[in-house]
């Protein structure tokens, strides 16, 4: 079964030439064609497109070139820009725009040789953490339909544990690649901010944005991370910094009987702390067999954590009023019908063109940054930012990384807390801290309550995905959750 195989499988059978790009691309486009329907994953399927790719990708094999992505097909988020192909960031908005150009992630993958099959369903302009704010409609859980996937790259995890795709691409503001990848039972990685491009990712929030990678493991992820990574000079906030060779890393050979030798491990306290007690027993499950492998552990506390939600959620909407005033229906994107003047094209365009989730955010993140009000919550927000950094800073001079759960609770059902946004928001309580500290986090399946999957989360230093994604593939090397998979999609 194509769908169940590594990426180094699959490029091994492309150079062997026991299979072709066009015959893996068809295997995914059929099992869209069949699966999609029922789970709502995709919003754009490239049929066309993905083919001449392929077969593009054939001729590269048929001459010689080798590589671990090239003719392996992906999806996209459809927050990413590709070029000749509709970028609606899962709202009315923008369901009418073409992108001119290619995301960095994207031209850097294209280059790879990857083969886009389509683009997923979204929480619209990333805003949401179950991803049933988009304009197409909520995706399903391949675990339980009526489940929701997390958000906002649900479309994205949602295609890959269902065998879509062998990886896809995400965006995570505030957790939005690790929730959703703990909530259907993938492996999701945020590296560090600025260590990928932002360049062509519609923008929600720019000092928490991150592109980053579904995969079925850390293996996977490491291969499709150093074709994504590097500076960018079309991004001011990408860093130079050396991208290392991850998969490379992975195969290093470990210590007899100690892979994790020497890795110090810190247990965030305030992620324990009120924890529901089967979530609790899964993680410490996983200590067990970190610490089995080598590792120390130790408590460390980040003081200032608790303050992370309130405080993202006035960062984050304040940089989101700014980033979408450019919707005004002038240029680009949904324009109201027959306005009587530019004030009411302005008021009905945006009116019209946003769903209730993104008028919420602009309308607070107008306010926080409104005068009067900057002082008393944008810029005592900024400070608290600092305090959280400086925590983590704090707690890394003791441990290599730190770990907890990556969500509260297993995946909950689609309407349960559309009506809550506070409650919504809680959801991403253990995932916030990363994104305003700008540090790399992962998260790995590590069991199941209830019969859905649940993730333990890696937070490393800047700069440490190799370390994180080393950690995580010893753990997976020795337990089976990243094989499990959902009843109907084997």
């Amino acid at each position: 079964m194509l769908h169940t195989l590594t990426l180094a499988e699959l490029a091994a059978r492309l150079a062997a030439g026991e299979t072709t790009s066009v015959a893996l691309t068809r295997h995914f486009l059929a099992r869209i064609e069949r699966l999609n329907p029922a789970l709502n994953a995709l919003i754009t399927v490239t049929a066309d497109a993905a083919q001449n790719a392929a077969a593009e990708a054939d001729l590269r094999l048929a001459a010689g070139e080798r590589g671990p992505l090239l003719g392996i097909p992906l999806i996209h988020k459809d927050i990413f820009c590709t070029d000749g192909v509709r970028t609606s960031c899962g709202s009315r908005m923008l369901d009418n725009f073409v992108a001119p150009y290619d995301a960095t992630v994207v031209a850097r993958l294209k280059a790879a040789g990857a083969v886009m099959l389509g683009k997923a369903n979204m929480d619209e302009f990333a805003m949401g953490s179950s991803n049933e704010t988009s304009y197409y409609g909520a995706v399903k859980n391949p675990w339980d339909p009526t489940k929701v996937p997390g958000g906002s790259s649900g479309g994205s995890a949602a295609a890959l544990a269902a065998g879509l795709a062998p990886y896809a691409t995400g965006t995570d503001t505030g957790g939005s690649i690790r929730q959703p990848a703990a909530l259907t039972g993938v492996t999701g990685i945020k590296p560090t901010y600025g260590r990928v491009s932002r360049y062509g990712i519609v923008a929600f929030a720019s000092s928490l944005d991150q592109a980053g990678v579904f995969a079925r493991s850390a293996a996977d992820a490491a291969a499709v991370l150093k074709a994504m990574a590097g500076f960018d000079p079309l991004d001011s906030t990408s860093v130079d910094v050396p991208v290392p060779d991850y998969t490379a890393l992975l195969a290093a050979p470990d210590a007899a009987g100690a892979p994790l030798a020497g890795l110090k491990i810190g247990l965030l306290r305030e992620f324990f702390d009120g924890l529901e007690p089967r979530n609790a027993a899964l993680i410490h499950a996983a200590l067990e067999v970190l610490t089995g492998l080598g590792a120390t552990t130790q408590e460390v506390s980040l003081p200032n954590l608790p303050l992370s939600v309130p405080t993202y959620y006035v960062v984050a909407p304040a940089e989101c009023s700014s980033n979408l005033s450019r919707f005004d229906g002038v240029r680009f994107g949904y324009r109201c019908a027959e306005p009587k003047d530019l004030v009411d094209l302005y008021k009905r365009s945006r009116g019209e063109g946003f769903g209730a989730e993104v008028k919420r955010r602009i309308m607070t993140g107008t306010y926080v940054l409104s005068a009067g009000y900057f002082d008393a919550y944008y810029l005592k927000a900024q400070k608290v930012r600092r305090l959280i950094t400086d925590d983590f800073r704090a707690a890394f001079a003791a441990v290599d990384l730190v770990i907890g759960p990556t969500t509260p609770t297993p995946a909950f059902g689609l309407g349960a807390k559309v009506e809550d946004p506070v409650t919504m928001y809680l959801n991403d309580i253990y995932t916030i801290g990363a994104n305003l500290a700008g540090l790399p986090a992962m998260s790995v399946p590590c069991g199941f309550v209830d019969g859905l999957p649940m993730g333990l989360q890696l937070i490393g230093p800047h700069f440490s995905e190799g370390k994180l994604l080393h950690a995580a593939d010893r753990f997976q090397r020795a337990t089976r959750w990243h094989l499990e998979t959902a009843r109907g999609y084997e």
